[in-house]
């Protein structure tokens, strides 16, 4: 029987291993996933505990058109319930834990304002339409910047469209316009997002951790704490993967690749080098050399052409670097403050961004628990900050010099709360920093990302956020599910191919509102 080798242990590996055994017909026992770390989910983490605090780097969004990866997820047993699927919990949580943001903005004064209106210019209007319609080509190598006028970057839509999906100005043109024609049909309910999904618990609690037992049940081998760190290729005009070199505890092992075998690796990483910081300590930037999966893909771009350039992607951390927090409290104080200050239950409430602070503050309150182990009269709750470089409005210094401390006291001069100081005494505030948190957002052009399956690969695919698949938006979690089924799909040639990307903007219903929600005042 065949064999299939995944390299990373993230979202999209483990899509890729299941999707092999459901659609492709393989053994578990056949599949092994590489993972450098002692652990599995990569960018999908979460870890921790009430003595300690907990931490997640990030949490990522949902919505109602990510087939593939409802798809997949419908697949898989549920973490409290095997007779229900991921999905099924998803839709459940979504039901009853709906978001209506009612404080999604709020500004200097530590008020929330109405963002019903998009607060646009006719030349605003002009140039979104204009984004949108110009085909991808002509924006190749182009900044966000380079197609709006200055006034556009403080609409309450850039607030809110730059802190949902985390974009800055000087961000790929591309990414922006395939946002906008991926999300189109979100545009009537931005304001409140209420068309945004989450999963019940964090996504390592709610999808990592299941799929991994649905993989490890089925005989799939984890083999953790090994690096990757070369391919070899058959001498030839193709691409053939022959063997798998890397390294485990120290120990050289190359592992062969027999005709018939199959290699998927991730190329690249949006979180490595990330570092984590304390309450009384702040997360140091690492500058040194980007990590495994990055060198693995330099090695493998100097082999062949056409399997991309990391290097547009690594060169630029002050451009793709950002910071967040997570805030761990046995004090019901904070919660009930915020709860009255924007008038959501939390788990209802969306994100709240402090539009006029230096940092350009988000945080959210989930439903609790988040973590699934996390113990009744334990809280927790996120937040990040888009310009960590610059100097807080009420902490003079840059928030990627700040301790977890005085993260929280920034967030509570904000609020202006009259506890603010026996919130953040009563507080655990872990800070993340992350070098290359939106380097998949820098300027690009094509080719810069290799194809799922490069021109003339007969056993290597590319999968992940690094990968290219036309239409649709890295920095989600259906991006690297649909390239890891675009991947085994045409690797072992099947009919079942990954549902098209929804497009909104085909729909005239769904454009007639969009148009509506740019003119509301």
């Amino acid at each position: 029987m065949a064999k299939a080798y995944l390299v990373g242990a993230g979202i999209a590996s483990l899509s890729a291993a299941a999707l092999l055994i459901r659609d492709g017909g393989f053994a578990g026992s056949d599949i092994t996933i590489l993972e450098a770390q002692d652990r599995v989910g990569g960018s999908l983490d979460a870890a921790g505990s009430p003595q300690d605090g907990y931490t997640m780097r990030g949490g990522r969004m949902f919505e109602l058109h990510f087939e593939c990866t409802y798809d997949l997820l419908d697949s898989i047993p549920s973490l409290d319930d095997p007779a229900k699927s991921v999905t099924a919990d998803t839709f459940a949580f979504h039901e009853d834990f709906a978001w209506n943001d009612k404080a999604r903005l709020v500004d200097a004064s530590g008020s929330p304002v109405d963002a019903h209106s998009m607060g646009f210019s006719e030349r605003n209007r002009l140039d979104l339409v204009t984004c949108v319609g110009t085909p991808e080509k002509h924006l190749d190598g182009k900044r966000i910047s380079d197609c709006f006028t200055e006034d556009f970057f403080t609409t309450n839509f850039w607030y809110m469209w730059c802190t949902t999906f985390a974009f800055e100005p000087w961000h790929s043109a591309i990414e922006f316009r395939r946002y906008l024609n991926r999300f189109v049909h979100l545009f009537r309910t931005f304001d409140t997002m209420s068309g945004i999904y989450r999963t019940r618990f964090n996504q390592y609690d709610s999808i990592v951790r299941p799929l991994t037992a649905w993989l490890e049940g089925q005989g799939v081998a984890f083999q953790r704490n090994t690096t990757v760190t070369d391919l070899e290729l058959a001498p030839a005009d193709g691409v053939t993967v022959t063997s798998v070199a890397c390294t485990r505890d120290g120990v050289r092992q190359d592992l062969p690749v027999a005709a018939g075998d199959l290699v998927f690796v991730t190329n690249g990483s949006m979180t490595a080098n990330s570092t984590l910081g304390s309450t009384d300590a702040p997360a140091v930037l690492d500058t040194s050399a980007p990590d495994a999966s990055w060198a693995l893909w330099q090695t493998l771009a100097a082999k062949r052409p056409g399997l991309g350039d990391p290097a547009v992607f690594t060169t630029s951390v002050k451009d793709s670097t950002w910071g967040s927090f997570t805030v761990t409290t046995q004090d019901p104080t904070f919660f009930k403050l915020m709860e009255e200050f924007s008038g959501s239950q939390a788990g209802k409430g969306g994100l709240i961004t402090f539009k006029d602070s230096q940092w350009l503050l988000t945080i959210v309150l989930n439903h609790q628990p988040h973590f699934h182990e996390q113990p009744a009269g334990t809280y927790v709750w996120w937040g990040y900050a888009l310009f960590p470089d610059k100097a807080g409005d009420h902490v003079a210094k840059p928030m990627s010099q700040c301790t977890g401390r005085e993260i929280l006291t920034e967030v509570m001069g904000h609020l202006r709360f009259a506890q603010a100081e026996q919130i953040v005494e009563s507080s655990i505030v872990r800070p993340a920093i992350m070098p290359y948190i939106t380097s998949q957002f820098l300027v690009r052009k094509a080719g810069d990302r290799p194809q799922v399956v490069p021109e003339g690969s007969t056993n290597l695919a590319f999968i992940g956020q690094y990968a290219e698949v036309p239409d649709d938006v890295v920095f989600t979690v259906e991006y690297s599910v649909r390239t890891a089924w675009a991947a085994v799909a045409e690797l072992l040639h099947l009919d079942k191919q990954p549902p098209p990307v929804y497009k909104g903007g085909h729909d005239p219903k769904v454009l007639l509102e969009a148009l509506q929600t740019m003119h509301r005042h």
